[in-house]
């Protein structure tokens, strides 16, 4: 498969699903001429055999010429080994054009997807990006398999017309006539199939997305006890894909039939009319042989027409799908001159919030969980928020130079499938005792230590081996291995008890000294490390000092910090349970 073009990112030039068929056959344009030209063999050889049976009945049976039945005979065979080797080099071209075609397309879903970045999962579900690498993608390479066969059919069913009109211009008008007619015919069937198709894939997609998210979060299901209604749901959903499934399957029903149907008409009356001819003597035996073998030769190149209608119908539906993901344009940059520099980050200030965060510091933001996500979207340049780094804004900087300066961790982030110490440290370029360190800071050496194999362990999508308070030590680990300028973590230790906490508090602080880090939590015990807390109002910044500062000055930062705690006593000083929770490592 040729490499995608480094200058075409996403194709934006796509304008419709047609569109996008006719640009996956220009990128396999040889292998699929090449398949042509051998389906065009393997059919037309097939057409020729009844010529060579005709001649070897009317020269060598009837006349008793065993030379001319022995010539004819050779001929024939070596039409079989052309058929032969034509249909193997076909069908294994095919199979490459469909490979080709199908994943090209996850190529070109799995680059946009990158280009899209965050903005990705608000437009477009997980099922939906499912559907596209499995059922599509099968869908649009089926279509390509059959291209070799269907030009094959033409030819083949053009030779057949041109003989028949030879010996007889009445059954050759007739082969004219009907199979434009079959075709056209089985065409109008195809229209309820291409609309059933196309509703089928919206609920299937829709149901894919019903799946993960109970996969995901089939925990949190079981803890609050809503397995059972989550299940009767998908359970509801299911039965309406069944439903269409099966509308689906109707219509492909009727044009099965018609399949067999039309063909075997069309044998009949070319048989039935060739058989009068003979017994009138207007045509010779091996004529009548030959229009026999024609007519039942012909049930496959229409058979071949209809399937591929059925298929680039199917094909369609796809491609509109995948047209639909590659149009979404993804964040633009405007251009500049900005050249990437290594000097540490001075300043990060939020405009809309009022938040700022200087070089260096340990900072921590108590906020409400949805204002917590926000923020740190915005912080990590994840929207087009007036947010400046060193007075410029971030929606101007290239994505790469903010991706490789600030790094944001939240809740949403996830292990990926194969060694933890792929998992860690992607790029492979980390020492084990850069690892090792990084693992020490977020406390989380004895998950290591439980593993078979240590860092070599081989680990399920999304670390479903580990708990969720493992989980979050080992992301927070590969955070600080990757060691950005800018660090934003959002609840960082929501999932382990006080003594981790305060562990992973006092070191990662240790660890990030001369580093700017900014920690959304409502954490005492994170909190009372803090250089700097700022605390969020309706998403604005509605103070900032020291834990203990806004603990003595500010109510509702109060209620907050109490809420966390549980604690009920007066705000005036700091609770001996803010002091004292988790007393060392």
């Amino acid at each position: 498969m040729r490499p995608l073009p480094a200058a075409d990112p996403g194709n934006p030039d796509i304008r419709s699903a047609t569109w996008y068929l006719l640009w996956l056959a220009g990128r396999i344009a040889w292998p699929l001429s090449a398949a042509a030209f051998c389906g065009m063999l393997w059919l037309g050889s097939q057409a020729l055999m009844p010529v060579v049976i005709r001649e070897a009945i009317d020269e060598g049976l009837v006349p008793g010429d065993m030379n001319a039945v022995l010539t004819w005979a050779a001929v024939l065979l070596g039409l079989g080994v052309v058929q032969a080797v034509s249909g193997t080099v076909r069908r294994r071209l095919n199979m490459y054009n469909s490979l080709s075609a199908g994943f090209r397309t996850v190529q070109l879903v799995v680059r946009q997807a990158n280009l899209l970045g965050s903005t990705l999962e608000r437009r477009v579900d997980e099922g939906e990006l499912m559907s596209l690498g499995t059922s599509d993608m099968n869908a649009l390479g089926s279509a390509f398999d059959i291209v070799g066969r269907a030009v094959g059919a033409v030819i083949s069913v053009v030779l057949v017309a041109v003989v028949l009109l030879d010996q007889s211009a009445t059954l050759g008008m007739m082969l004219i006539v009907a199979v434009p007619a079959i075709v056209l015919t089985m065409g109008y069937t195809l229209r309820p199939l291409h609309r059933r198709q196309s509703d089928y894939r919206d609920l299937q997609g829709e149901l894919n997305s019903r799946l993960t998210d109970v996969v995901a979060g089939l925990r949190v299901l079981r803890g609050v006890g809503g397995e059972i209604p989550f299940a009767r749901s998908y359970r509801e959903r299911s039965q309406r894909v069944r439903k269409a499934g099966s509308r689906v399957a109707g219509a492909e029903a009727l044009i099965r039939g018609a399949q067999v149907l039309l063909p075997g008409l069309l044998v009949g009356t070319v048989t039935w009319v060739g058989a009068r001819a003979a017994l009138t003597g207007a045509v010779t035996p091996g004529e009548l042989v030959a229009f026999y073998a024609y007519a039942a030769f012909l049930v496959e190149p229409l058979g071949t027409f209809t399937e591929t209608a059925d298929r680039f119908a199917r094909a369609h539906v796809a491609a509109r799908r995948a047209v639909a993901l590659l149009a979404m344009e993804p964040k633009s940059v405007p251009a500049t001159d900005f050249r990437p520099v290594d000097t540490p980050i001075a300043e990060l200030i939020d405009e809309t919030s009022g938040f700022t965060v200087t070089s260096g510091t340990f900072h921590l933001v108590v906020a409400p969980s949805a204002d917590a996500v926000w923020l740190a979207d915005r912080l990590g340049g994840y929207t087009d928020a007036p947010v400046r780094l060193d007075g410029r804004l971030l929606s101007g900087l290239p994505p790469d130079e903010v991706r490789r300066r600030i790094l944001v961790v939240d809740n949403r982030a996830r292990l990926f499938r194969g060694s933890l110490r792929v998992a860690l440290d992607p790029h492979g370029t980390a020492e084990d005792t850069a690892i090792t360190e990084a693992l020490r800071v977020a406390s989380a050496e004895d998950v290591v230590a439980l593993l078979p194999d240590g860092l070599d362990t081989e680990i399920t999508a999304d670390g479903r081996r580990f708990s969720g308070g493992q989980r979050q030590r080992l992301v927070l680990a590969r955070a600080v291995l990757a060691d950005p300028d800018v660090l934003i973590v959002v609840d960082p230790t929501s999932a382990v008890d006080a003594h981790t906490e305060d562990v992973i508090s006092r070191r990662l602080r240790a660890a990030r000294s001369g580093r700017t880090t900014v920690l959304v939590s409502s954490s005492p015990l994170l909190l009372d490390h803090a250089d700097t807390v700022s605390f969020l109002r309706e998403r604005r910044v509605a103070a900032t000092g020291t834990h203990r500062e806004l603990l003595a000055a500010d109510a509702d930062y109060r209620l907050v910090i109490q809420r966390e705690t549980g604690e009920t006593a007066p705000a005036t000083t700091p609770s001996t349970r803010l002091a004292t929770r988790g007393s060392g490592e």
